[in-house]
């Protein structure tokens, strides 16, 4: 990998695949393909993009959306919506190695924070392929065996989250050669009320979910606060192929805890083949950093790394890797009201490691015997 600046999981002036990555700012180079700003009642239906510039589509206050059979192969985000309200994606399918494939944002890019909320993204593919325009023309070029390369090409609520995420369905999509599905409120967002369901996911470069309450708090100095992410329903999961060292991360940061998740019918078959001592590994609480699952490096857990969480409920999940794992399948620090039913995983080493954690039931598992735990410090089961 060329040395240079990076951004977001990538790096100014380098190349990868037989292109260069285009910044933004370059002369000559189309910002967006597509822009709309402050309208409504609008349908995008049938068309396709190859190397839509920074923003295939970018559409900013835009209400009473569809978007429907797009194809969009590109160089940096697909599509974005910004403070839209009122949004149907369906049928699309968005190839960004390079960045972001669908992804509601809530900036104040309008002056003003407000939220982007009755969204339903469906039947809807995103990737990671190796090379640009491989989707289009059908050849889906993937990485070449063994080299682990950063890429996103995924869907994702955030970074930009000033005015939130209300009222957010994510059902039925494909997610191939890419990053996690995403859900971050860093910059005060009130970030509720979402529901993902039937998705299929193969060759991720990490874990499937990346769940982040954090602060970075950019905005109005005077009235920007750590917000919350609550009210999540996650069901009918499959992944299969994920990198190892980074797997699921819900982590919210102290004194301010993701709340209400509950998990259900979740399959991880992973690679595996991780040491033991990386299960010692405290992740930073990188509070204030960029949200990315990278940004915390390597994982103790090969499973679930669930950190600053309240009411959590996992059923019917099983964690599998293909090769020996030396961590706990689920690492819990800061943990309070949690319930795990009928989860799936090695039990050497111990399923189940936690710090700090409170309430938590364990039943008809077969990676732990049924227990009742009050206040836990430091223990593995």
């Amino acid at each position: 990998m060329a040395k240079g600046l990076s951004f977001g999981g990538w790096i100014k002036g380098e190349r990868r695949g037989d292109y260069p990555i285009y910044e933004a700012e370059q002369p000559g180079v189309g910002n967006k393909a597509i822009a709309l700003k402050n309208c409504r009642n609008v349908i995008f239906r049938d068309l396709n993009i190859l190397k839509g510039g920074h923003f295939g589509l970018l559409l900013t206050g835009v209400d009473n959306l569809t978007i429907d059979n797009l194809t969009i192969d590109t160089d940096r985000d697909g599509i974005d919506l910004d403070c839209c309200k009122n949004v149907h994606v369906s049928n699309c399918i968005v190839n960004s190695p390079w960045d972001d494939g669908i992804c509601p944002k809530s900036s104040y890019a309008l002056g003003y924070a407000r939220s982007t909320e009755n969204v339903t993204i469906t039947g809807c593919t995103v990737t990671g392929y190796y090379q640009l325009g491989s989707v289009l023309d059908g050849s889906y070029k993937i990485f070449p065996p063994g080299e682990n390369i950063y890429r996103t090409g995924r869907i994702k609520c955030g970074t930009e989250s000033n005015g939130g995420f209300r009222n957010i369905t994510i059902t039925n999509c494909v997610f191939e050669g890419c990053n996690s599905l995403s859900l971050e409120s860093e910059d005060g967002a009130l970030c509720e009320d979402i529901t993902i369901s039937n998705i299929s996911m193969r060759n991720l470069i990490y874990g499937p979910l990346f769940f982040r309450l954090g602060a970075r708090l950019r905005g109005p100095k005077d009235s920007t606060r750590v917000g919350v992410l609550r009210r999540i329903l996650v069901s009918n999961i499959v992944s299969y192929n994920s990198e190892a060292s980074i797997g699921n991360i819900l982590s919210g940061i102290p004194d301010y805890p993701i709340e209400d998740i509950k998990i259900a019918n979740f399959y991880m078959q992973h690679k595996g083949g991780i040491s033991p001592e990386q299960a010692q590994i405290v992740p930073p609480e990188d509070v204030d950093k960029y949200p990315d699952p990278g940004v915390f490096g390597p994982m103790p857990a090969h499973g679930f790394f669930l950190r600053h969480l309240r009411h959590l409920e996992m059923s019917h999940v099983e964690i599998a890797p293909m090769a020996i794992d030396g961590r706990p399948a689920v690492v819990l620090e800061d943990v309070e009201r949690a319930d795990f039913f009928a989860i799936t995983a090695p039990t050497s080493p111990p399923a189940f490691a936690l710090r700090h954690a409170g309430d938590i039931r364990i039943s008809l598992s077969r990676a732990a015997k049924d227990a009742i735990l009050g206040r836990v410090v430091n223990e593995t089961f």
